[in-house]
């Protein structure tokens, strides 16, 4: 009996050990549908580098990325945006620069829009592509949902109220908004300039519109040209891990870098 008392005692200690263990070199990010992608890479990228690691990226928008970094639900947040004033509590690190872009099909022939415009389009005060010079067709109009940050910024932007907003579609992840566009002629919607050039090279029957005369390009975001720019963070609350903070020094390589831009991403990090 004492032997197996000793057996038992070992298998309880080793099990404790393992547990006790276990999860240092595992994390879980949540939130922007536009960061996931890139991160979801960069994570399959220093996994293949560090046996041992698990890295799990999950996406739900903005939104979820602060409350579960608030909560403790995950490691760190993922948002498309800067910190609001009333999130000053978590701590902010920019991954890279993206910018919001306006999107139609391929074959739309309309070739820019300014703001004003834009404007009209969204409140419903236009409402046919013939009025700005297009095809003799309703505008279909997509907007995205709330605890988007790209619906915050492209309202900030825009000046715009979401309530006022004639939406035929709301739509959530950017590849919802993208694969309506390539598919429906008279659509219209707004994503990450990332995203969209990645899937337009990749096939998609999108075209990202200029604003006021400036093209929609990861280049003009890079030079700082573009109007209609953001910060592509992750926050977390109070100082990071030890893992996490392993894990973010990852980004500053120039590896890192390559995933980033492969993404039509800008890096934070040169």
């Amino acid at each position: 009996m004492s032997m197996f008392r000793s057996l038992l005692a070992s298998g309880l200690l080793l099990l404790l050990t393992a547990c006790n263990g276990a999860g240092q070199n595992e994390l879980t990010l949540t939130g922007s549908s536009t960061v996931a992608p890139v991160m979801a890479d960069l994570a399959a990228a220093y996994e293949s580098r560090h046996e041992g690691w698990r890295i799990d990226v999950q996406s739900g928008g903005s939104s979820r990325g602060i409350r579960d970094a608030r909560q403790g639900l995950a490691d760190a947040g993922m948002i498309s945006r800067s910190l609001a004033p009333d999130e000053q509590a978590l701590t902010a690190y920019t991954l890279a620069y993206d910018g919001i872009a306006m999107i139609v099909h391929a074959d739309n022939p309309i070739n820019s829009l300014d703001k004003k415009t834009v404007q009209l389009i969204y409140r419903g005060a236009v409402t046919n592509w013939s009025e700005l010079g297009g095809t003799d067709q309703p505008i279909m109009v997509i907007n995205k949902a709330t605890g988007r940050a790209t619906l915050e910024v492209f309202l900030s932007h825009f000046g715009l109220d979401n309530q006022a907003i004639e939406a035929d579609l709301v739509a959530g992840e950017n590849q919802q908004v993208i694969q309506t566009v390539s598919r429906n002629r008279a659509a219209i919607g707004y994503v990450s300039i990332g995203t969209a050039e990645y899937e337009q090279q990749d096939g998609s029957a999108i075209r990202l519109l200029p604003l006021d005369g400036v093209a929609a390009t990861t280049a003009n975001v890079q030079q700082g040209d573009y109007p209609l720019s953001r910060p592509l963070n992750v926050v977390t609350k109070g100082q990071p891990g030890q893992a996490l903070r392993t894990f973010m020094e990852f980004w500053q390589t120039p590896a890192a870098a390559d995933i980033i831009r492969q993404h039509y991403f800008v890096p934070a990090t040169p």
